[in-house]
């Protein structure tokens, strides 16, 4: 996970400064569900289970834990053996990531994407993978023209293993993908040259956009303007979007339907999104508390199984992360994002 650009919705928080005098509890969710429970959707709730610690629990007793909760998929960033063969016969739906030191190589020689299916999906027949990765949040140039010729070379190779239809391969972006997102009915793609291309193929192969998506972000670089319960799915503030004639009770709504819009401006309605990642951390900087992480982690959990404003029906989800890993790199809130302690113990009480 990568710290989430918060330019793109500074935008909105202009106008939550006048809206958050004139707050409300109204709510076309709310109203439908006034207890705020969702049904789950099917394949609505996923958890990512980063590695990056010295003390995490073994792969067998993560898929115990998964299992236990009834958490149905797992997002993994790399193709670790010990993982998937624990993952093998569960029926949790995986989405792995090839990984992105790899993309050179699998870009330039259509076999080594071969070899690299032949090495880490072919000889796991019992694992239920979903969506392969190429690539995730990667920003640089140099590292962007490498994206779509490796999401190609895989797509072949996974077809000549007779995967092809069963697997999909797609990237995993940064929400400032997507730019002019306030109103939500704005958003565009900030660069559709770039864009342009990958979502044809997603087109053409029927798989979905992977976006990861953090609300804790954009109130962390604007919370004079962002509120607190707006960005954690609690009452208080609504948004109009006179552009679309919706309504807003919550960020992280905003930030996927502000996707939904820049899909249709680039003539890609059709293209479903999956959000590979969304959290709050619960220690270590600004507005990070067990309770923040509570409220907008149970928040989540229990509204994706409705779908958004624009987009109604399930829309997969990706919590991050399953623990908190203590050797991760940059803020230290990048320690904090476990629901769970290394010792399985939970962070903080949630309900799946």
């Amino acid at each position: 996970m990568a710290k989430q650009g918060v330019a793109s919705v500074l935008a909105m928080a202009l106008v939550l400064v006048f809206l958050a005098a004139f707050p409300t509890e109204c709510s076309s969710h709310r109203a439908a569900n006034p207890s705020g429970h969702t049904k789950a959707g099917v394949h609505s709730i996923g958890v990512c289970n980063g590695v990056i610690g010295n003390n995490l629990p073994a792969p067998s007793d993560v898929v115990k834990l998964y299992k236990s909760k009834g958490i149905n998929a797992m997002r993994i960033y790399a193709p670790e053996s010990n993982v998937l063969k624990a993952l093998s016969g569960t029926g949790i739906g995986v989405l792995m990531d090839v990984g992105n030191g790899v993309l050179p190589s699998l870009a330039n020689d259509p076999s080594a994407a071969a070899a690299w299916v032949k090495a880490n999906v072919q000889p796991y027949p019992g694992v239920s993978f979903r969506y392969i990765a190429v690539g995730n949040e990667v920003m640089d140039s140099d590292g962007q023209k490498t994206i779509l010729p490796a999401m190609k070379n895989l797509q072949g190779a996974l077809a000549a293993a007779g995967l092809g239809g069963r697997v999909k391969v797609s990237t995993s972006v940064r929400f400032d993908v997507v730019t002019d997102t306030f109103p939500p009915s704005n958003g565009v793609f900030a660069d559709l040259d770039y864009m342009g291309p990958i979502l044809d193929f997603l087109v053409s192969t029927d798989a979905p956009l992977l976006a990861n998506v953090y609300p804790y972000f954009a109130y962390k670089g604007d919370p004079k303007n962002i509120k607190l319960n707006y960005a954690t799915f609690a009452p208080g503030t609504t948004v109009n979007d006179d552009g679309n004639g919706l309504t807003y009770t919550n960020l992280f709504d905003a930030m996927v339907d502000s996707i939904y819009a820049a899909l249709e401006d680039a003539e890609t309605p059709g293209v479903k999104v999956v959000v590979s990642e969304s959290g709050w951390p619960s220690d270590g900087g600004f507005g990070a508390t067990a309770e923040n992480a509570r409220a907008y982690n149970q928040g989540l959990i229990n509204h994706v199984g409705n779908g958004t404003p624009k987009r109604s029906g399930p829309l997969e989800t990706y919590v991050f992360a399953m623990f908190n890993e203590n050797e991760k790199k940059g803020d230290p809130t990048e320690n904090h994002f476990g629901l769970f302690n290394p010792d399985k113990s939970p962070a903080y009480y949630m309900r799946f």
